[in-house]
């Protein structure tokens, strides 16, 4: 089981000296030197954060077909057409309001399912699409009801197992249901379990239960109807131990595992015999990715990630694959989707410095086609490498960490500024994720607007090893937090950073870092950019949505208890409103009003307090958002009064605000006098 609390995209600042006005900003000569200052051209923020051209690409099963999402209508939506021709796509789908992030092919090969909440309050609704007829049906029209997908198989084309809390907020039920009626069948009633693992024939095979102390006990399902332990997952092995699958037969078991170790290997398990079998592992990270075939569902290859995704190939039929296509472009390699008969590979390849490649891979001839990259304005534009670099923390753990330069800082090449720059210090959400190497528009937005961009995996973190994600156990606002000032600290001493025009920013646990740093660290940050952060962790472990609670030993084991009077007042001691006096520079605060993760109280207390106490700080809320920015009408609006906000306590430059507020729900309850230009903007 692997719960990622709180993980949203980081919603990033830039900072500015001057504007540049409108009049010496074009769209449509992005090659065209528009820096006063002699420096690089700005990048439109439209360019980075409007909807991307075409992603999340797909194939149909049997590899006739292709899907992404493109804009209609300025709004993502699901394109379908020839895979030998994807210019000819046609929107199969018509969603006006937050764009479609998440869908998936059936086994029909003519239907489309997809994903979709209400104003961000995550009670996803699943879409079947007849592609032939273009009907779309709602196959779970139930208000404050969340839905989830639990198997697609290729077995039963025209059905799928999904979970639904529609008897009790708490647990979702299994139900078996046809995607072309809406009939549904319930398959399994639960009131226990946290969830479940299922396979191809749709058979309920485990079930998951979170144990007193943060652990996890795997049951398996007997043939009465009763379930018996199967497996023990202690606490320090919860994020870095998951089944995830079987093969063909169903006998065979395929697991990540660090139980005995520290990096999660991947492991095979005949249920026969008890027999485990390693089939791939690492020195340093955990499995991060893993292919398996189609219809023979062996493990194929495994990738792991520590500053850079590398793949260990495990059967060797692929050999040649992935040698051709690592012939093909720069870049890490990620399989997104393959035929089911295995010859026709979507591969995408991310780059650093440059937009996501998509290119369609005949397995039968060895040869690839490049379809397009996800945004193709970004190809002629002045985008920056990222480098990694492993920092070592002040108790000796190694922060694997990602920084990214502005264009012609660095007259020598060494990967230093010629001088110290100022920095915006970018803290990613989760805490239970990570940063990786790759194309990020935050780091090219903040590189391009004169700044150095730092990204942090701070303890905590997935991917690096069960030590240490379990070394920031309890650590909110501690050890954690600590990571944070080590890496600037670092970016002090290698002459990268200014010490005083450091920014910390970001969106979900890096809200609260970055309200914790603005409250307790206030001698370290020029200014600080929280969205959807915490403020007050006893109200936000209070108020966490229903279908939470089978796993609320998580954060009472990992964050703290809000149960019992010595757990609320340790939580009292790492909440930021407790420190609000000891705020001494500027902070802008994002929120979405329909968030259910870090719901809007969060930021409305911390707001209170500060005008109580004549503490400045700018308000920004949506009410139409949830757990992040979706809409790219808010995305532009946010990003512009961030960039006007940090403009005047940073230096820089910045793009101004413009018509990016057209079309955004924007609220400023606090602060509107405190943003230049933010007034005349909201008129």
């Amino acid at each position: 089981m692997k719960i990622m609390f709180l993980l949203i995209l980081i919603i990033p600042a830039v900072l500015i000296s001057g504007c540049i006005s409108n009049d010496d900003i074009t769209t449509k000569e992005a090659t065209e030197n528009i820096n006063k200052q002699n420096i690089t051209q700005l990048i439109p923020r439209e360019v980075l954060f409007g909807n991307p051209d075409k992603t999340s690409s797909r194939l149909s099963p049997d590899g006739t077909l292709i899907s992404y999402l493109a804009p209609l209508d300025g709004v993502l939506n699901v394109w379908v057409g020839p895979a030998d021709d994807p210019a000819a796509a046609e929107p199969v789908t018509n969603d006006t309001d937050r764009g479609i992030r998440t869908y998936f092919w059936a086994y029909t090969n003519e239907h489309i399912l997809y994903l979709q909440d209400q104003a961000g309050d995550e009670n996803w609704r699943i879409y079947s699409v007849n592609l032939k007829t273009r009907e779309i049906l709602d196959l779970t029209p139930m208000e404050d009801v969340q839905a989830r997908i639990q198997q697609v198989s290729p077995n039963f084309p025209e059905e799928i197992l999904i979970g639904l809390n529609n008897q009790d907020p708490e647990f979702h039920d299994i139900y078996r249901i046809n995607i072309t009626t809406g009939e549904k069948i319930i398959v399994l009633e639960n009131n226990e379990f946290a969830g479940f693992i299922t396979d191809d024939n749709y058979n309920v095979r485990f079930a998951e239960k979170l144990t007193s102390d943060g652990g996890n006990e795997i049951f398996i399902a007997t043939d009465n109807g009763s379930w018996n332990l199967f497996m023990e997952i202690p606490m320090e092995d919860l994020y870095t131990t998951s089944i995830v699958g079987f093969d063909k037969t169903g006998t065979i078991m395929y697991l990540i595992d660090s139980r005995d170790r520290d990096v999660a290997a991947l492991f095979s398990l005949d249920l026969n015999t008890d027999e485990m079998t390693m089939i791939a592992e690492d020195e340093l990270a955990d499995v991060s990715d893993y292919m398996i075939h189609p219809t023979k569902r062996n493990i194929q290859a495994v990738a792991f990630t520590y500053e850079r995704k590398h793949w260990q190939i495990t059967d060797e039929s692929i050999t040649d694959d992935l040698d051709y296509l690592n012939t093909v472009a720069d870049g890490d390699i990620e399989i997104v989707d393959r035929s089911l008969d295995n010859r026709y590979w979507m591969v995408a390849y991310m780059m650093d410095d440059g937009p996501i490649q998509y290119y369609n891979y005949d397995s039968s001839k060895k040869q690839a086609e490049f379809l397009f990259t996800h945004r193709q304005a970004l190809e002629d534009l002045p985008l920056v490498k990222m480098h990694p670099v492993v920092i070592k923390s002040r108790d000796g753990m190694n922060l694997v960490s990602y920084y990214t330069l502005p264009q012609e800082c660095d007259s020598d090449g060494d990967k230093y500024p010629d001088e110290p720059m100022p920095m915006v210090l970018l803290v990613h959400g989760g805490p239970w994720g990570r940063d990786n190497w790759g194309y990020n528009s935050l780091h090219q937005w903040l590189a391009n607007r004169g700044y150095v961009v730092m990204s942090v995996n701070f303890r905590s973190s997935t991917g690096l090893g069960k030590a240490f994600i379990n070394a920031g156990n309890l650590e909110w606002g501690a050890k954690m937090h600590d990571d944070l000032i080590d890496a600037v600290e670092w970016a002090h001493q290698e002459g990268i950073a200014d010490p005083d025009r450091v920014a910390i920013m970001g969106g979900s646990y890096g809200g609260y870092a970055t309200l914790w740093g603005m409250t307790n660290t206030p001698k370290i940050f020029a200014c600080g950019v929280d969205i959807v952060g915490p403020s007050n962790l006893t109200t936000l472990l209070e108020s966490i949505p229903a279908y939470w609670q089978p796993v609320v030993e998580i954060f009472a084991t990992r964050v703290g208890d809000a149960r019992t009077q010595e757990g609320r007042a340790f939580l009292i001691g790492r909440s930021p409103l407790t420190y609000v006096d000891q705020i001494e520079k500027p902070l802008l605060i994002g929120q979405g009003a329909n968030d259910p993760r870090v719901k809007q109280a969060e930021s409305d207390q911390i707001v209170h307090a500060m005008q109580e106490k004549n503490i400045s700080v700018i308000y920004i809320l949506y009410p139409d958002e949830g757990h992040g920015f979706v809409r790219p009408e808010n995305r532009l609006s946010f990003y512009a009064v961030t960039e006007a906000f940090l403009a005047e306590h940073l230096g820089g430059n910045c793009e101004p605000i413009g018509d990016d507020f057209k079309g955004s729900s924007i609220t400023v309850p606090v602060g509107v006098e405190e943003v230049s230009g933010l007034t005349e903007a909201l008129n």
